[in-house]
């Protein structure tokens, strides 16, 4: 861990100025307390870092929490190994494929029986929370149960004993997104009002006890339950479409489900504040959490350590280093195939954006978390699905 000024802590070791710098001007807000984290995997992000933590008293930052309210990760062991497995890999990443819309929710044109009690509880929850989720897309009920794209994921994988993960990365969808929206346009709208003068628009924040914050918490905590149920209802999904390539029932042995973009309420160094995570998972000591690798390399599950200059907090993946459209300049499909070998993907160029060179190295990240995180499983993919 560097300490980079009074407010401003990080673990990271691969990490160029801009980012760096962009977290020194989020860590000069008043309201941050004690200090800002940056995790291992920190990369450019809105407004915030991608991988800081960002605690505050009495006020939220919408876009520090990100558009993907509620993202992350859900991870289930079988009862399989390697030896239980087919051969034909790609039967089942195409049952998947069938399976789970891979893109916008739109493409969901009914809602299954396994996803119609989540429904009825998000339906539940907004009536309590006092909103209509409608409001922001009318199609959110057939949102649930979509992946979504760029590198959100489904995986089958080994751990180092050879036993059957099954691996999954999505948040809140469309829904989620235009809620976040919304609010960072409200808190954008304060700011220029009440004449605050931000060092980035994408600063802009909402002070506790008025009733936009009231409002944002509440459809901020309904946007993140989404995300969780509909990594359930994936997972589940993919579970009947794995008993059906293996010809048994899946016994799940485990099961991890956890976020890497949310807002929660937590008492550190004394005083109760408002934990912000953008791209960074809960890491008390003993919690267990998921932190993947990008397309093609390792994923881990992992046990919170619970160090407390951190928050309590870890990284959640690798890290761009690369943006999209440098990956595209950069990179190529053939680069991508030999990245992907021995793994079932669909080989198309589309994927070239995800190519591991265009994160950071996971075994560098997860060695600048050795303070924040035990290693349980190490996860390598045999099957690959990604969003459209």
């Amino acid at each position: 861990m560097e300490k980079l000024s009074d407010r401003l802590v990080s673990w990271a070791s691969l990490i160029d100025d801009k980012t760096v710098e962009q977290a020194r001007t989020s860590s000069t807000m008043p309201f941050i307390y004690p200090h800002l984290a940056l995790m291992p995997d920190a990369h450019l992000g809105l407004g915030a870092t991608v991988g800081s933590v960002i605690p505050t008293l009495g006020a939220i930052i919408p876009a520090a929490v990100g558009v993907d309210i509620g993202c992350g990760m859900i991870a289930v062991q079988t009862q399989f190994t390697a030896s239980d497995l087919p051969a034909d890999r790609r039967a089942v990443r195409e049952q998947i494929e069938r399976a789970i819309p891979l893109s916008a929710g739109k493409q969901n044109r009914k809602v299954v029986a396994t996803a119609a009690p989540r429904i009825a509880e998000l339906e539940a929850l907004a009536e309590a929370k006092g909103f209509d989720p409608s409001t922001y897309a009318g199609n959110w009920r057939e949102q649930l149960g979509s992946l979504g794209s760029g590198n959100h994921f489904i995986e089958v994988s080994l751990d180092e004993r050879d036993d059957v993960w099954l691996f999954l990365h999505s948040g809140s969808r469309g829904v989620g997104n235009r809620i976040a929206q919304h609010h960072i346009k409200v808190a954008q709208r304060l700011a220029k009002q009440f004449w605050i003068d931000l060092p980035d628009p994408d600063l802009a924040y909402l002070v506790e006890g008025t009733p936009e914050f009231t409002r944002y918490i509440r459809e901020l905590r309904w946007a993140q339950h989404f995300a969780l149920l509909n990594r359930e209802e994936m997972m589940d999904r993919v579970i009947r479409q794995v008993s059906e390539w293996v010809g048994t029932p899946v016994e799940e042995r485990e099961r991890i489900n956890c976020h890497h973009n949310f807002t929660e309420s937590e008492e550190h160094f004394g005083k109760r504040v408002w934990v912000s995570r953008k791209g960074a998972i809960q890491a008390d000591a003993g919690r267990l959490g998921l932190i993947p690798g990008s397309m093609g390399t390792a994923s881990y599950v992992v046990e919170g350590l619970g160090d407390p200059m951190s928050l309590n907090s870890s990284p959640h993946g690798a890290g761009r280093t690369f943006s999209r459209t440098k990956a595209r300049q950069t990179f190529t499909h053939e680069q991508l195939r030999e990245a992907m070998t021995g793994i079932e993907f669909r080989d198309t160029d589309a994927f070239i954006d995800e190519i591991p060179q265009a994160y950071k190295p996971i075994d560098q990240v997860m060695a600048d978390a050795a303070s924040l995180v035990r290693v349980r499983h190490t996860l390598r993919q045999i099957v690959n699905v990604k969003g459209n």
